[in-house]
């Protein structure tokens, strides 16, 4: 496969604020908790600056506008026309896509299910609750049962009771139907891997999530007994990924007819650069000024999910790894396509944990607690992949 990139690449390795993420985030964590204590009314106004439908707030305007700053950085640098060249180099590609999207999203329920409703349950609490947004569209009496929820009134809102720990499988499966961020290019590229492969694959999983993200997503918290608000999880990917991929798809194409592709890579991509990043972790103080008093009661609540969270990364990992092996792969396809796999899109996992159960649940908790392992495991899984080339073909290893 050519290395021409369908993603315009800025520099390679890590930024100042992708070196320190981890920092950022805990940093972050912490001054949502404490925003939460000294202004408590802070989060909970800014989240009911919403559009409601049915008297139901469905989009919080001040997270909307962060979550649309963290994607459209993302499909910017997309250059759909190499899309299409991606065939040139069949297996790595059928690879990623048959864990990404065959196994990934189903080890991540199980593991999640294992450990949240069996293991930790008595941990979390096997009484405790969280309240969830109503599913879009849906207005039922108070006291009536959907799903594993029941309706009641929350503030004089109409919310869904639901099982704390089920709340937090959702955030789990919502990261395990996500594959693939932005940072994958810099855990590649860490790696050794091939480039080319590495950016074709972000673009292909962008354009798949518009097909596969919601029928996956609706169908595994279906069977987790969790409510599927259907028409906000349509709603949800065409705000946080159609629309920022058009947005992108539009202004690429006028900015680079206008300045030139030089003049786009050099200058107008630099701009973009800390946007993602700076919008996420605005996006994470607002999360954990809603949630610190949880966290506060139950300091072990970000272990509970970080565990399974941990262990389905690695697993993953080394299952796309196997295989690439089985393939006969080139370690530099092998190692981006094994990174593919274990990295989350935690942006729209965020996103949708908002939109369908609500700034405050513990779904959205959970996804950032994937933000929160992201770097560190998958800088782990970059030195197992430096440190293994040999296990793949001899002239493809990189010293």
């Amino acid at each position: 496969m050519e290395d021409k990139a369908c993603i315009t690449k800025q520099s390679k390795g890590l930024s100042f604020f992708e070196r320190y993420l981890s920092f950022w985030v805990i940093l972050c964590i912490l001054a949502g908790i404490l925003l939460g204590k000294l202004a408590p009314k802070v989060a909970t106004s800014l989240d009911g600056l919403a559009i409601y439908v049915n008297k139901a707030p469905v989009v919080s305007i001040p997270i909307a506008i962060c979550l649309f700053f963290m994607m459209y950085p993302i499909m910017v640098k997309i250059d759909f026309a190499e899309v299409l060249k991606a065939g040139k180099n069949v297996k790595p590609v059928l690879l990623t896509l048959f864990v990404n999207w065959a196994i990934k999203p189903f080890t991540m329920y199980a593991i999640a299910m294992l450990f949240l409703s069996v293991l930790f349950r008595t941990f979390i609490g096997t009484e405790a609750l969280d309240y969830i947004k109503m599913p879009l569209g849906l207005d039922l009496p108070v006291g009536a049962e959907h799903g594993a929820g029941t309706v009641v009134l929350v503030e004089g809102v109409k919310m869904l009771a639901v099982p704390l720990w089920r709340s937090y499988l959702a955030g789990c499966i919502l990261l395990g139907i996500a594959p693939c961020t932005a940072m994958v290019l810099v855990w590649g590229y860490l790696a050794k891997g091939n480039d080319g492969h590495t950016l074709i694959m972000v673009a292909i999983n962008s354009l798949t999530m518009l097909v596969l993200y919601g029928p996956l997503g609706g169908f595994l918290l279906g069977i987790g007994r969790l409510p599927v608000p259907w028409k906000a999880l349509l709603l949800s990917i065409g705000i946080y990924v159609a629309l920022p991929l058009i947005a992108g798809f539009i202004s690429r194409k006028l900015i680079v007819a206008k300045k030139g592709i030089d003049w786009f890579n050099s200058k107008f991509l630099h701009l973009l650069t800390p946007v993602t990043i700076t919008a996420l972790l605005i996006t994470l103080v607002l999360l954990f000024s809603f949630k610190g008093e949880v966290i506060l009661s139950n300091p072990l609540t970000i272990l509970w999910i970080a565990i399974p969270l941990f262990i389905q990364t690695n697993l993953i990992f080394w299952i796309a790894y196997g295989l690439a092996k089985l393939l006969k792969l080139s370690y530099r396809d092998a190692a981006p396509s094994a990174m593919i796999g274990a990295s989350n899109h935690f942006e729209v996992a965020i996103a949708t944990a908002v939109m369908l159960f609500g700034l405050s649940s513990g779904a959205s908790l959970a996804t950032v607690i994937g933000v929160l392992i992201e770097v560190p495991v998958m800088l782990m899984l970059v030195r197992i992949c430096l440190r293994t080339q040999d296990w793949f073909k001899p002239k493809e290893s990189i010293q």
